[in-house]
């Protein structure tokens, strides 16, 4: 059968989760946002809850819906967007708690929803969600007289332990949120390992729960392996695929793989990309069309049926590395085509 096969290991998002969890000096949730980072939330949040996560963060209402539809009623789930207009039924039917981010999200809230938990989000130099300090001196009485649930910022740079960002939004946050009496999050993946100093209360691994960069000791969690339909020989001076993008200069055994850019593999990957065959890497050839891969198999003694693209030969950060991007795409980029086997359960 022609159709890429996505395995993903459920026991390595468990030993990942405990691994960050044991590292927090407070409390540990569990991000799983964007479908569980593009592997599937109603297999992956269950996993996270029996292994001890009880708190849970989505982007969007409309995710925490569907993850609590997952877990039933106990653990909490933070909705990172906030309270946001036509919002107030999905918070109140699925028990979630938004984190507001202004002072128009606070009062939308109160007026919508009195009495439902939230939490706040504060901006300690990321610039892109929670309230500026003067926003906060502002509503910080009347919010925390209301009991919010967690009081949370975003590190910019904690992917890069040694960058001054990460001392500065430290020292910001604490200067923010130092005498209140709420708990407090600051640390994603990265922060959870630059130390206790960025812990706080509750921390929000993410990333690293998957296999992916900043978290170098993580298990690996997705392997994908793409099937090999036909094999050529190609001689010199012939081109392979769009464009003649590439043309050989010996002769080249030639071999075409089921996926594309339909399954989220990027267009970019045709330049450095690479698969593997068991032991031996294999150089992508000509483009990544939205169906179909060419790749030179000229030193495989056997062609086998399938390569490996994902797995233990390349994770998603080296793939992620030759398109100039970062794990956190490919993963969530990762097509519908393929067929999803869970392990580990």
């Amino acid at each position: 059968m022609a159709q890429a096969q996505l395995s993903i290991d459920l026991a390595a998002i468990r030993a990942n989760w405990r691994a960050l969890a044991d590292l927090t000096t407070g409390e540990a949730g569990a991000v799983v946002k964007a479908d569980a980072y593009g592997l599937g939330v109603d297999k992956v949040a269950p996993v996270l809850a029996d292994a001890g996560a009880k708190r849970f963060f989505v982007a969007i209402a409309s995710e925490g819906v569907t993850l609590r539809r997952v877990l039933g009623e106990g653990p909490e789930i933070c909705v990172f967007s906030g309270h946001m207009k036509g919002d107030a039924e999905a918070l109140r039917a699925a028990n979630l708690v938004p984190m507001i981010n202004s002072i128009d999200q606070m009062l939308r809230h109160v007026e919508a929803l009195p009495g439902h938990p939230f939490g706040i989000q504060l901006d300690s130099g990321m610039n892109r969600l929670g309230m500026e300090p003067s926003e906060w001196a502002a509503l910080r009485e009347i919010a925390l007289a209301q009991k919010p649930r967690l009081v949370m910022s975003h590190l910019a740079c904690a992917d890069e332990p040694e960058h001054g960002m990460n001392a500065l939004q430290l020292r910001t946050f604490r200067e923010m949120t130092d005498d209140i009496d709420a708990p407090r999050s600051l640390s994603a993946t990265g922060g959870i390992l630059m130390g206790p100093d960025y812990h706080f209360e509750v921390t929000r691994p993410g990333i690293g729960i998957y296999g992916g960069l900043p978290f170098a000791d993580a298990t690996p969690v997705v392997e994908l392996m793409l099937p090999v339909i036909q094999t050529r020989e190609v001689t010199p001076g012939e081109s392979v695929g769009y464009g003649n993008a590439w043309v050989a200069r010996v002769p080249t055994k030639v071999a075409t793989i089921a996926a594309g850019y339909a399954d989220g593999i990027h267009r970019a990957l045709a330049k450095k990309g690479y698969v593997w065959a068991g032991n031996t890497r294999c150089k992508i050839l000509g483009r990544v069309s939205m169906d179909l891969i060419t790749i030179d198999v000229t030193t495989l003694k056997e062609v086998p049926e399938q390569v490996e693209l994902l797995g233990q030969k390349q994770g998603v950060d080296t793939v992620a590395d030759a398109i100039g991007t970062i794990g956190y795409e490919v993963l969530t980029s990762l097509g519908n085509r393929y067929a999803r086997t869970y392990t580990g359960a």
